[in-house]
Parts: structure tokens; sequence; C-alpha cells
């Protein structure tokens, strides 16, 4: 597994809580940069047991390859002195010192493979958390303004809101009531001599423009 797929998993839970209530950007960056950093001391101190064990293979390779090296110069020892029957059993021993050290350099082949697997991830994760800690500000303030924006949005649907408008509905229903009353005082209430002698005035003037009117257009009509 890839030592950022273990990042992920480390901080996850962490992370989803900072995010779901979107607060502390600062908190939430730095512990970002925090557990890149815990990660890398404990990934570093993995490799420094594989490469324990890289070398350990590698010096019993070695010695493999001596021992049989020796068995080899027996069997000739032993054919020099005509004792084939020797040469025999140095050859077999030789043989099983061989196909031991076959096998341990196939696994010394895996772990070479895992040490550079690790410190590839190691070299992409330091460059990460470089780049993480050169730019803390600059993501702390794009955390803000996004926790800022969250908020806002929220705000939208704030029950205060909900209320003032309801308390704004009441007043304007209020008013309404208030203009109604007004308006049901003037119900069957008779006019005065002033108000009647204005209508019959506005009554009279408007009777005049329009009789004023028809005699416009007759006089355009039979001309």
């Amino acid at each position: 597994m890839s030592i950022f797929s273990r990042l992920t998993d480390i901080v996850q839970s962490n992370l989803n809580a900072l995010l779901d209530r979107a607060e502390e950007p600062e908190k939430l960056i730095r512990l970002i940069i925090q557990e890149m950093e815990d990660t890398l001391v404990e990934v570093r101190s993995s490799t420094v047991k594989i490469i324990a064990e890289k070398k350990e293979i590698e010096r019993r390779v070695a010695d493999l390859h001596r021992e049989r090296d020796e068995w080899d110069r027996k069997a000739e020892l032993a054919l020099t002195r005509d004792r084939e029957d020797l040469a025999k059993g140095c050859l077999l021993a030789k043989s099983k010192i061989a196909e031991e050290a076959d096998t341990l350099t196939e696994q010394l082949i895996h772990v070479e493979a895992a040490l550079s697997k690790a410190n590839d991830d190691i070299g992409r994760l330091q460059a990460k958390l470089t780049d993480a800690k050169n730019r803390e500000k600059a993501l702390t303030a794009r955390a803000q303004t996004a926790a800022n924006r969250v908020k806002l949005r929220s705000s939208l649907h704030d029950e205060r809101i909900t209320d003032a408008l309801s308390r704004f509905e009441q007043v304007e229903r209020n008013l309404d009531e208030m203009e109604g009353r007004v308006e049901s005082y003037d119900l069957g209430r008779s006019k005065s001599l002033v108000e009647e002698m204005a209508e019959l005035e506005a009554t009279h003037k408007v009777e005049g423009e329009l009789a004023a009117l028809k005699a416009r257009i007759a006089a355009r009509r039979s001309s």
C-alpha cells in the first residue's frame, strides 16, 4: 500500500470532522501537515528496518557464495586424491548451498523493490510536505474564505431571518387593519354641503368639457 493511501486513512476521520463544521481552517491545514510529518517519521523508521534486512540478506548470500566455492574446492581436492565418492558428496553440499543462495537472492530482489517503492513514496511525500509548508498561509486563506462562504450561505437559512420576515408581515397586517378601521368610519356617513357642492361643480365641469368635445367632433364631420 502506498504511504499516501495510508496517510488518507490516518487523517480521514479528523479531516471530515473539521470539514463538516467548516471551522478553524488553520487547524485543518496544520493537521494535514502534522500528519504528513508523522507519517514520514513512521515510514522512514520502517525503511530503516527494510535496509537492515537487505544488508543481512546480502551478507548471508555472500557467505553462502563463499561456502559454495569452498565445497567446489573440496570436490576438486577429493578428485585429485582419487576420492570420487567424497567429490560427489562435496558437489551435493555445493548444490544445496547454491539453492539456498538463489532463494535468498530472489528474496533480496523483492526487498530491494519494496525499498525503492518506499524511497519514491518518501520523496513524493516530502515534496508535498515542503510545498504545503511553503503554501500554508495561502492554503489557510483559501480555507478561511471557503469557511466564510459556507457560513454566509448557511446564514441565508437562519431562523432569525424567517422570524424577522414574519414580524414584518405582521406589521403589514396590522397597518392593513388600521387603514380598514379608518375606511370603516366613512361607511354610511352622509356627505356635507361642501362635499356635495364640490362634486356638483366637478360634474358640471366634466359635462361642459364633454359637450365641447362633442361639438368639435360634429363640426369636423360636417365640414
